[in-house]
């Protein structure tokens, strides 16, 4: 049975392998043009910095150098139920650097296309185990993000030799540009 998180709420991930999967259903545009989610994963240091540029993976970069984070391609429509993209974790091939995986989701060309994340809605995060198909956590958005175009879903961090996941359900103003800055 899965743990429904609230925003902010922290739980320890026992599985040291395990997929994230994220939905979104987007409401009709009145900008004529469709919406194309994507799903993105930085790999920190205690520095709280992206450790190499391949430590970002994304639609152009599936794996990290370490083998520990694939990101499974880029869903360009977000049609249909369930996962609309996936991420595939092994934490026991986690680069020994690394404190922090955080997991965004950005909306592609939001400013020109003129999108933002309140015509986004269901919008979800989850951890299962691949093995059993059974979800570990699950973290639904239930803010009205207006403005934001772009969300931190949430991380994994080590804490004291375990990991654990923290709903964040934070938005930003601007797009996967703003989120290298921030950890670059």
């Amino acid at each position: 049975m899965a743990i429904n998180l609230q925003k902010g709420q922290r739980e320890a991930i026992n599985a040291p392998k395990f997929t994230i999967g994220l939905g979104w259903d987007t409401n009709s545009s009145s900008t004529g043009s469709a919406f194309d989610l994507d799903a993105s994963v930085f790999i920190l240091g205690e520095n709280k910095k992206i450790l190499t540029d391949a430590h970002f993976v994304f639609y152009n970069n599936l794996v990290s150098p370490d083998g520990s984070v694939e990101h499974t391609g880029d869903n360009l429509t977000g049609d249909g139920d369930g996962d609309d993209e996936q991420i595939k974790i092994d934490l026991s091939k986690v680069d020994p650097r690394t404190t922090e995986i955080c997991v965004v989701v950005t909306i592609h060309d939001a400013e020109n296309r003129r999108q933002n994340f309140g015509q986004v809605r269901n919008s979800f995060i989850r951890i299962f185990d691949a093995a059993t198909n059974s979800d570990i956590l699950k973290y639904e958005l239930e803010e009205d993000f207006s403005i934001e175009t772009a969300i931190e879903f949430g991380r994994i961090y080590k804490k004291d030799d375990k990991w654990k996941f923290e709903a964040i359900g934070a938005g930003m103003k601007g797009g996967l540009a703003d989120y290298l800055k921030k950890y670059n």
